[in-house]
C-alpha cells in the first residue's frame, strides 16, 4: 500500500524574491523616471515644462517631488504583498496589473517630458487611471492592505489626467 506524500502547500515567493523583483521593477521605472525629470540635472525639459501654460490648481514642483515618493512606496508594499501570495489567477493577474502600471508610469514621463507628446500623454493618464483602478479592484480580491497601497496612485492619476488633459488643451503649439 503506497501513501501519497501530503501536497506542498502553494506559496509566493520567498521574501527576499519577492523585495529584490519589487525593487528590480521599482527602479527600472524610477530610473526612467528620472531621466525625464524636469530637474536641474535636464535644463532643457525643465525650460520646456516651465513655458507650459499651466492651470491655476498644478500644484508647485515640490509636491511633485514629494507625492511621488509616497506612492512608490505603497506600489512597493502593494506589491510586494502580492508576490508573497499563493500564486492563482487573480493574484498573477493583480501582479500583472501591479507591473503594468509600473511600467506606465516610466513611459508617461517619456511621452510627456521627453517626447513633449502631450495629447499621447494625456491619454495614457487615462489609461493608467483605467489600469490602476483594476489593478486595485484585483488586488483586493488577495491581499486587502495592497490594495488599499494602490488607492493612492488611483487618486493621482486621476488628479494628474485632468491637468496633462488641461496642459494638452491650453498649450496646442507645444505639442508633437
Amino acid at each position: 500500500m503506497s501513501v501519497d506524500a501530503p501536497a506542498k502547500p502553494d506559496v509566493g515567493l520567498a521574501p527576499l524574491a519577492a523585495l529584490a523583483a519589487v525593487g528590480l521593477v521599482l527602479g527600472a521605472s524610477a530610473v526612467l523616471g528620472r531621466r525625464n525629470a524636469p530637474d536641474r540635472t535636464h535644463p532643457r525639459i525643465r525650460r520646456w515644462y516651465r513655458r507650459l501654460d499651466k492651470p491655476g490648481f498644478t500644484p508647485p514642483d515640490a509636491v511633485f517631488g514629494a507625492v511621488w515618493p509616497v506612492l512608490e512606496t505603497g506600489l512597493a508594499v502593494g506589491g510586494y504583498r502580492l508576490l508573497r501570495q499563493p500564486s492563482g489567477r487573480t493574484r498573477n493577474a493583480a501582479v500583472g496589473l501591479w507591473l503594468l502600471n509600473t511600467a506606465m508610469v516610466g513611459g508617461w514621463t517619456e511621452l510627456f517630458f521627453r517626447e513633449k507628446r502631450l495629447a499621447a500623454s494625456a491619454m495614457a493618464s487615462g489609461a493608467m487611471v483605467a489600469s490602476s483602478a483594476a489593478y486595485v479592484a484585483t488586488a483586493a480580491k488577495v491581499d486587502r492592505p495592497a490594495a488599499a497601497m494602490g488607492v493612492p496612485f488611483v487618486g493621482w492619476l486621476g488628479f494628474a489626467t485632468l491637468l496633462a488633459g488641461r496642459i494638452w488643451r491650453d498649450n496646442p503649439a507645444r505639442t508633437r
